[in-house]
C-alpha cells in the first residue's frame, strides 16, 4: 500500500517576518520576485512588504490581487512575470491559491505569506479554482508544497477576528473528514493512503482548537499576540494543511463545494461553510449526541455559523438544497471518500437536519 506524507519545504511562524522577505527569497532566487499581493494588505502593510527588498537592492515587481482565484487572474499574472525566478503570495486564501498555481504553471519556486490564519491552504499542494463570478471550478493539483510558508504573527494578530474564526472553522473539518478517510481506505490528493503521522496531526488539529481556539479568538479581537493564538496560528495553517492534505477530505468540504451553487453563501468566508459542512457531515455519520454537542457549543463560542440563516440561505427551498447535494456528489468531489454511499437526497435532508438541531440544542 502506497502511503504518502506531504508538507512545505519550510514552515516559518515569527513576529516581524514579513520584514525579512527580500532575504528568504534570496535563499531560493536571484534574478528577482514576483509579488502578488492582495489590495488591502498592500494599502496597509507596503511599506513592510517592499523594506527588505528595497534595503538589499533585490529586484521585484509587486502586482495586486484581482479578486477571485480563477484561469483568467492566473494567465494575467503569468504574463507579467519578466525575469522573476520566484512567485511570492502575500494574502488571503484565494490570493495564495492564484500564487501557487501561476508558480505551477510557469514552473518558477513559491514563497507563501498569509496575512490570517484564515484556512489550511497556505501548505498544500493544491489551489481551489473558482469561475470569475465566484462559483466553484475544480481542484488543482500541484506536483509539490510550497518551498516556504511564513507566517507573520504580529499581522495576524491584528487581522479581522472573523478571517481566524473562519480558519478554526476550515481546521476543525480536519480530524473528521480524515477519520471518513482513515475508515474508508480513501486515497487522498497526494497520491497515496493517509500516514499515521498525518492523522495524528489531523488528531492534535482537533484537540488544540477545543483547548485554545476561544482564547485564541479573544486575543484577536484585543490585536495581541499571546500563547494560545501562536497555538492556533500554527494549528489552523500547519496541522490542518498536512492533516488534510495526507489524510483526505471528505463531506464538509464537498458540501461547501455544493454551497456555492447558492448566491446566498457567495458571502461567506471558505471555513464558514467548510464549518456548517462538518455539521452536516455529522448528520450523515449519525455522531453521538454529546459529540455534536461538543461541537454546536464550540461553533458558537468562536462564532461559527450553526444555522442556514447563519450560513446565508435561511430561505433555502427542498430544490436549492437539492442542488447543493447534487454538486457535492459529483464526480470529482471527495463525497466519495465517505466510509458509506451518500446521495444528494441525503446531503440536502442533513443540511436540513443541522439546522434543526440547532434550534433544538
Amino acid at each position: 500500500m502506497r502511503k504518502v506524507l506531504c508538507s512545505p519545504g519550510s514552515y516559518i511562524q515569527q513576529e516581524g517576518a514579513i520584514g525579512q522577505l527580500a532575504q528568504e527569497y534570496s535563499a531560493i532566487g536571484s534574478k528577482g520576485a514576483h509579488l502578488i499581493v492582495d489590495p488591502t494588505i498592500n494599502k496597509l502593510y507596503h511599506d513592510a512588504i517592499v523594506s527588505s527588498f528595497d534595503k538589499d537592492n533585490v529586484p521585484y515587481e509587486l502586482m495586486e490581487f484581482g479578486g477571485e482565484c480563477s484561469m483568467e487572474e492566473i494567465d494575467h499574472h503569468r504574463q507579467q512575470l519578466g525575469s522573476a525566478d520566484v512567485v511570492i503570495g502575500i494574502g488571503g486564501g484565494k490570493t495564495l491559491d492564484t500564487t501557487k498555481a501561476v508558480g505551477f504553471f510557469a514552473h518558477l519556486p513559491v514563497i507563501i505569506v498569509p496575512t490570517a490564519a484564515s484556512s489550511d491552504a497556505p501548505c498544500s499542494r493544491l489551489s481551489v479554482l473558482y469561475t470569475p463570478d465566484g462559483v466553484f471550478d475544480k481542484y488543482l493539483t500541484l506536483p509539490s508544497n510550497p518551498n516556504v510558508v511564513i507566517m507573520d504573527t504580529d499581522i495576524i494578530a491584528k487581522a479581522p477576528a472573523r478571517f481566524l474564526v473562519a480558519g478554526l472553522g476550515d481546521a476543525f473539518a480536519t480530524y473528521y473528514e480524515a477519520a471518513a478517510c482513515v475508515q474508508s481506505n480513501a486515497m487522498t490528493m497526494t497520491g497515496g493512503h493517509a500516514t499515521n503521522a498525518a492523522f495524528a496531526l489531523a488528531k492534535l488539529c482537533h484537540d488544540n482548537l477545543l483547548a485554545d481556539g476561544v482564547k485564541a479568538v479573544a486575543a484577536v479581537k484585543a490585536g495581541v499576540r499571546t500563547a494560545a493564538l501562536e497555538n492556533i496560528v500554527e494549528t489552523n495553517t500547519l496541522l490542518s494543511g498536512i492533516g488534510f492534505e495526507s489524510s483526505g477530505l471528505a463531506a464538509a468540504h464537498a458540501i461547501h463545494d455544493g454551497m456555492t451553487a447558492l448566491e446566498g453563501t457567495h458571502k461567506m468566508l471558505h471555513g464558514e461553510k467548510v464549518a456548517y459542512g462538518t455539521l452536516a457531515q455529522l448528520v450523515l455519520e449519525d455522531r453521538p449526541l454529546e459529540e455534536v454537542k461538543e461541537v454546536y457549543s464550540f461553533f458558537r463560542e468562536v462564532g461559527l455559523p450553526t444555522s442556514l440563516k447563519e450560513i446565508g440561505i435561511e430561505n433555502a427551498s427542498d430544490a436549492d438544497l437539492l442542488k447543493v447535494g447534487e454538486h457535492a456528489c459529483g464526480p470529482d468531489e471527495t463525497m466519495s471518500n465517505m466510509p458509506f454511499e451518500v446521495t444528494p437526497v441525503e446531503v440536502a435532508s442533513a443540511l436540513r437536519a443541522a439546522d434543526e438541531i440547532n434550534k433544538t440544542l
